[in-house]
């Protein structure tokens, strides 16, 4: 036991992933070393799950789910309410995970654990608004009642780079309104994409074996995790090319799918600069670009666009890269070798296509993968703009006109985020209806997230939506029962 006031003892086990109520290793002859991505460091060695692990989780979710789902409302809100007791106690431990392990520098790991704060408590108000229909029957005699159930069991495949929200934002609204859960975290962030969230649903109180967690290789259990009879939802947050493949591979299953981005965000002639160039800054190299929503491209009115190019130019110039457990560090390591090398080829293919390299440098740290923030001027065609980044990159595009600044920013395959900056709210909103994308912010950035909206995109990035009410549609089912309270005279009686 602690003493009222001592911080609580650290989770430790990470070698283990829990399935069927049992922190086990995984069964696979794999065993993958977790780095911390600007040291080097290994955090921990976890043996891998096979797909044999992979039935054993979703049998498990399937066995706890009925007891779970049948308890009373109150009593599944409470162990959100005691989850987000234990993570206002643990908050110093989750954020310096996130910061060796994910790479997220400090600001932004305590901004991450806000989102999921805020998400428990989004969650823990879920199962008292699970609500029916009583609809009239054309038939004389006849109720027609409409009952929202939990589905049965989810399953959550989550990404590296906003791990524990990214995880926990489909995890915790799946469990309130009454599934079970099987959570397959990224390769590269497995304990705080899913290990650590684990842990803390354990100490909450939430029943064994109804979240289950498989740290696997997606090449030896992605399959597994997709095609599995069990699961009637797959939430997925991810690459475009491997959300259509899940698409294919589970045609009959809901598929919740949240895509690539290639945010644009648009200055109109009237816009205040400085504003703008605040909210550029941020959308494009808060966690090193490595954010679905972030601003892959400023697309700029020409009236004002030289103005605006020496002031974000003269703000990202100041930006610190280094080390993310230095206070003063804004731009930490990219997560890996792979995905370094990947933004890095993109800002050459821009660069040798005609765009400007304003601002850049050479990469830092003990590991190398620290590339400092970079910012060209181009067309909407150069690599950078055309393509996601994932990067500490923006790309800014001049734009003719209004008109014009709405054809580039609508000349993308993705749709997921967008913004536009003016002086002129109303005149905001009617450019912001005319954007092919699920969410577009008037003067603010393109990174925004709050759980009780719609979060989703359209065209190439994504099906269904995350949050609120729409969370709930997500992850229940309705179930038509009539009742026929006089005879019926039917035409063959």
């Amino acid at each position: 036991m602690n003493s009222p006031g001592q911080a609580p003892r650290a989770y430790t086990g990470f070698d283990r992933m829990p399935i069927g109520g049992e922190w086990r290793a995984g069964g696979s002859e794999s065993v993958a070393a977790d780095t911390n991505p600007y040291t080097g460091e290994v955090l921990t060695e976890i043996p891998l799950a096979s797909t044999g692990d992979v039935d054993r989780a979703y049998r498990a979710a399937r066995g706890a789910q009925a007891e779970w789902a049948a308890r009373l409302p109150g009593e599944r809100t409470e162990v959100f309410l005691r989850a987000i007791r234990i993570l206002d106690e643990r908050r110093r431990e989750f954020v310096e995970w996130l910061i060796a392990e994910a790479g997220a520098v400090r600001f932004r790991a305590e901004f991450e654990v806000d989102l999921v704060r805020g998400v428990l408590a989004e969650a823990a108000s879920f199962p008292s608004r699970v609500a029916g229909r009583i609809l009239p029957s054309t038939i004389p005699g006849k109720e027609n009642r409409v009952y929202r159930q939990p589905v049965g069991v989810v399953a959550v495949i989550s990404p590296w780079n906003f791990p524990l929200q990214l995880s926990n934002r489909s995890v915790a609204p799946a469990l309130a309104v009454g599934n079970g859960v099987v959570l397959k975290p990224a390769g590269d962030t497995p304990v705080t994409g899913g290990l650590l969230l684990a842990k803390l649903y354990e100490e909450a109180g939430l029943p064994p074996g109804l979240l289950n967690v498989v740290v696997g290789k997606s090449s030896e259990i992605g399959d597994a995790v997709v095609t599995h009879d069990i699961p009637q939802v797959i939430s997925f947050t991810g690459s475009t090319p491997v959300g259509e493949n899940i698409a294919r591979k589970a045609p009959l299953k809901r598929c919740a799918l949240e895509l690539g981005g290639n945010g644009p965000l648009v200055v109109l002639d009237d816009a205040d600069l400085d504003g703008a160039v605040d909210a550029a800054v941020f959308g494009s190299y808060v966690h090193q670009g490595q954010v679905c929503m972030a601003t892959n491209r400023v697309i700029v009115d020409a009236r004002v666009h030289d103005s605006f190019v020496d002031r974000f130019a003269e703000r990202v110039r100041g930006l610190r890269p280094g080390d993310p457990t230095d206070t003063g560090t804004q731009i930490g390591p990219i997560v890996n070798g792979s995905q370094f090398s990947q933004v890095r080829e993109k800002i050459s293919r821009a660069v040798d296509d005609g765009a400007q390299l304003v601002v850049g440098g050479d990469p830092l740290g003990p590991t190398g993968l620290v590339l400092p923030p970079h910012l060209l001027v181009g067309t909407n065609r150069v690599a950078t703009a055309a393509e996601e980044v994932f990067g500490p990159v923006g790309t800014v595009v001049r734009a003719d006109d209004e008109r014009h600044a709405l054809q580039l920013a609508n000349d993308t395959e993705y749709g997921l985020s967008s913004a536009v900056y003016t002086g002129d709210v109303e005149r905001g909103v009617r450019f912001a209806q005319q954007v092919r994308a699920g969410m577009t912010h008037v003067n603010d950035t393109t990174i925004n997230d709050d759980p009780n909206t719609a979060f989703g995109g359209e065209k190439a990035s994504g099906l269904g939506r995350f949050g609120g009410d729409w969370a709930i549609e997500e992850f229940t089912t309705d179930h038509w029962i009539s009742v026929q309270y006089t005879p019926r005279t039917l035409p063959l009686g």
